[in-house]
């Protein structure tokens, strides 16, 4: 299911619109939905694995001989405690932003105008007024990040979006020609 907001389908024109729902209809298209529960389902199985470490490592292993620990293994696993779970999440992350130019390359070759999309694109990102009720937990529903442009920032912060930069996807669009 696709849906459109009427934030949206006030500031958008025909293309634009035509653009952005062939964008949405790509993700089921390139079935998106089964490679991010994958992706979820790994994240979780590491979690879950770092987590039996870390209730090995806190109440003892066989025997419950927590004197005899060699003291390498306990900074790799306490490294892999702390570390699996973030690299599976920008993994994950990673993934996501990932399937977001496929769904632009695809979206643009459906509606075979990929104009349409990076003006909707811009237009999206220079919109300055973030989503009222946008949360971390919805923010990958949206075609660019809800919080509005002040968000979409380099670095560190770049690793953690679900969305690449408009500007790079507006980028790909018009270059592709």
């Amino acid at each position: 299911m696709v849906a459109v907001t009427t934030g949206l389908l006030s500031v958008l024109d025909r293309a634009e619109l035509e653009g952005v729902i062939a964008h949405e209809l790509s993700h089921i298209g390139n079935r998106d939905m089964l490679v991010s529960t994958v992706a979820v389902v790994l994240v979780g199985l590491i979690t879950i694995v770092s987590d039996i470490f870390l209730r090995s490592m806190l109440w003892g292993g066989k025997g419950g001989d927590r004197d005899n620990k060699n003291p390498i293994f306990i900074i790799v696993a306490v490294a892999f405690i702390v570390l699996a779970p973030i690299a599976a999440t920008l993994l994950q992350l990673a993934v996501s932003r990932k399937r977001e130019f496929l769904a632009d390359a695809s979206g643009a070759l459906l509606t075979r105008y990929p104009d349409g999309l990076a003006s909707a694109l811009r237009k999206i990102g220079g919109y300055q007024a973030p989503m009222r009720r946008a949360s971390n937990a919805t923010a990958h529903l949206y075609i660019a990040n809800p919080f509005g442009p002040k968000a979409q920032t380099s670095g560190l912060a770049k690793l953690f979006m679900t969305h690449p930069p408009i500007a790079e996807r507006i980028k790909l669009l018009t270059d592709g020609k």
